[in-house]
């Protein structure tokens, strides 16, 4: 495995919007004999997945008062708020066509490296989350493009938890399917659970250490490591110009719906905002949580221009390959939301 540094003429990146262009420049375009491991720190911004709606999803005023970078990234699921106390994870490999929707396959190396520091309670529960205590300190997610495959998750190290409050808007009922009353009472640092001996660390140390754990070596010289180039790097920031770093990519257009519905089904969140015109959908848009491998526009121009009656949605629904753009959901779901 390679490890690739976010560092730039010697200086370690923390803008997200560049950070992002990093790891999807390195999916797109790098190809190794071996899979790939990113490591970054952001500056305070939030993430939100490929199909969210990015203004329902982050709280504008307390993102504009306290000048939190917003950006949408390439893999489905949730929202997540990163800050100096976060650290960012990401290994990238060959898609063998078995592993995505595999978290366990991808996490189990994090969750080794933090039993080794002290952090015994740490594993990974329901779809994606890693938690101690019951209490979530990681998110993850997954995105796969030309055979190749990126999974990449978060490390609640010493973050500002209150922060995590205020920038976010969880759906409600995305809550009670947790059984829990709020974000703050069901996210943890991990700080806390490291053993004595790494009680000293801040978030940099903390990705030090973790390396070295992963690779299973002594000294951050034993490992393998790929390095950016200037070339990279000018690639890089036209990927960022044209998508992490432009409005329309991370916000994109919101336009009114007359009809909105939102369920938390088997895959997750999935909303859906209809314009229906004398019997027949004219516009529709499709948000959520979900993992997906295809676009899901495919699935919205394929619903556009059919009647709005169930046997009519149900019958595009049996055409179309539900699990790949959701995940493992029912047609009897997606027709009880939209209908």
């Amino acid at each position: 495995m390679y490890y690739v540094k976010n560092e730039r003429n010697g200086q370690e990146i923390h803008d997200a919007r560049v950070n992002l262009a990093v790891e999807y420049y390195l999916l797109n375009e790098v190809e190794l004999d071996e899979p790939i491991l990113l490591f970054y720190i952001n500056d305070n911004s939030i993430i939100v997945g490929k199909n969210q709606n990015t203004f329902e999803e982050v709280n504008t005023d307390y993102v504009n008062e306290h000048d939190v970078t917003v950006v949408r990234r390439f893999s489905g699921g949730g929202a997540v708020y990163h800050d100096l106390g976060v650290l960012c994870f990401c290994f990238l490999t060959k898609d063998d066509g078995n592993s995505f929707r595999d978290f366990k396959k991808f996490t189990s190396p994090v969750i080794d490296g933090l039993h080794k520091m002290g952090v015994e309670g740490a594993e990974l529960r329901g779809r994606n989350d890693l938690v101690i205590d019951d209490k979530k300190f990681s998110g993850n997610a997954m995105y796969s493009k030309n055979g190749r495959l990126t999974a990449h998750g978060t490390l609640m190290f010493d973050s500002e938890i209150e922060a995590v409050v205020g920038a976010l808007r969880p759906k409600k009922h995305k809550l009670e399917s947790k059984g829990i009353k709020s974000i703050r009472s069901r996210v943890t640092n991990i700080k806390p659970y490291l053993s004595d001996e790494y009680q000293y660390m801040n978030a940099k140390d903390f990705k030090e250490k973790l390396l070295l754990n992963i690779f299973d070596v002594d000294n951050i010289s034993e490992v393998k490591e790929y390095k950016l180039t200037e070339e990279d790097w000018q690639k890089i920031d036209k990927f960022a110009e044209k998508y992490t770093a432009n409005w329309d990519w991370n916000y994109g257009k919101s336009p009114k719906f007359d009809l909105e519905r939102s369920e938390r089904l088997s895959v997750g969140t999935v909303e859906v905002k209809m314009n229906v015109n004398r019997g027949i959908i004219e516009d529709l848009k499709i948000y959520g949580d979900f993992f997906g491998l295809g676009e899901i526009s495919d699935v919205e121009s394929k619903l556009i221009g059919k009647t709005y009656e169930e046997k009519s949605i149900r019958d595009t629904f049996e055409e179309i390959d539900i699990n790949k753009y959701f995940g493992k959901v029912s047609v009897d779901e997606l027709v009880q939301l939209f209908y």
